[in-house]
């Protein structure tokens, strides 16, 4: 069973761990940057299957 001056010790000690913190930071970077890919992809997706569309059907 833990005392309050050793559960004390551990939770300052938790906060002070800054280890996940760089892996989190990467994580919210990427998701950043997949979130803009797809709003810019869904943005365009139906103007650039219109433009491949039209260039197919005159070649062909």
């Amino acid at each position: 069973m833990y005392t309050l001056s050793t559960l004390c010790s551990q939770i300052s000690r938790l906060g002070a761990d800054q280890r996940g913190a760089t892996a989190i930071e990467y994580a919210m970077i990427a998701a950043g940057v997949g979130g803009s890919i797809a709003a810019t992809v869904y943005g365009l997706g139906s103007a650039l299957q219109t433009n491949f569309y039209d260039k197919l059907t005159t070649l062909f």
